[in-house]
């Protein structure tokens, strides 16, 4: 992904915002209430290490509410009605959701239903051509054994018979949606990246590998 976006010294949020989204403050309630809603995992025995994990936490909600207003905003432009969020709350995280997509935005996508909205669209967007598919199933024939070839170790690389492998066409829409929904999560992060060069950070609520503080780390 791109790098951060960073605060324009002579354009600073108001007091009592978190950020400038476009030029509109967002209200650190919201950064507050995400906050309530998801207590930390862990607590630092020392002052100064509890310090530093708040400071970070911070920052992490905040890059949080930013994306889900972002995603508002792009949902509303789009014509496109997310499912009501009555309260903030935070959905079950996959682990493999954070190895794929970054813990920002996997928690994004767990917590916006606007995000979860605009994703979902986006993949829809998405074009996978039938050479695509069709390239994929060839180069992944490992994925394609029938269970009888897997139970009897069948190589798909060197040995395996025709049979053994499950018909292109039974396994084709599969493989089609799985491409489709991986063209969709780049086109979000592409969405994300451009949308959030937008936005000016108050102190205290930059993102928490900008290296511009002291205490960042990066963590996507």
């Amino acid at each position: 992904m791109k790098g951060h976006a960073h605060a324009n010294p002579r354009v600073r949020p108001p007091h009592g915002a978190a950020a400038l989204v476009h030029g509109e403050p967002l209200a650190e309630e919201r950064v507050d209430a995400l906050l309530e809603a998801v207590p930390p995992r862990d607590r630092e025995a020392r002052p100064e290490g509890l310090a530093r994990a708040e400071r970070q936490r911070r920052r992490w909600a905040t890059q949080v509410v930013v994306a889900d207003e972002l995603a508002q905003r792009a949902c509303a432009e789009r014509e496109l009605t997310p499912p009501h969020k009555a309260m903030p709350r935070l959905l079950a995280v996959d682990e493999a959701d954070v190895a794929g997509l970054g813990s920002i935005v996997a928690v994004v996508l767990a917590f916006s239903p606007a995000a979860r909205t605009l994703l979902a669209r986006l993949a829809d967007e998405q074009d996978i051509s039938e050479a695509a598919v069709r390239d994929y199933y060839d180069r992944n024939r490992d994925r394609f054994l029938t269970p009888e070839a897997l139970r009897r170790g069948a190589d798909p690389f060197g040995g395996a018979a025709p049979a053994d492998f499950l018909p292109y066409e039974r396994v084709r829409d599969g493989i089609a949606l799985e491409l489709r929904r991986a063209a969709g999560r780049r086109a979000f992060f592409a969405w994300l990246d451009e949308a959030r060069t937008g936005v000016v950070y108050a102190v205290d609520h930059e993102h928490p590998g900008d290296p511009s503080h002291p205490d960042h780390e990066h963590r996507h």
